[in-house]
């Protein structure tokens, strides 16, 4: 299961570079996850300080 980013996004960009898979990048305004690259290793959800990243549900 993936993690997407939800609008309480603040692009704040903390996420990304705790992505071991590359799979976040800065959208036109909010970052956005790539599912087909996320591995579900939740390092987004630790470090977002608005609990923005969440799990894909199914």
């Amino acid at each position: 299961m993936a993690y997407r980013i939800t609008e309480e996004c603040i692009s704040c960009g903390a996420c990304a570079p705790e992505c071991p898979a590359g799979a976040i990048t800065e959208g036109e305004n909010i970052y956005e996850i790539d599912p087909e690259k996320c591995t579900d290793c939740g390092n987004c959800a630790e470090v977002c300080p608005v609990d923005a990243c969440v799990p894909v549900e199914e």
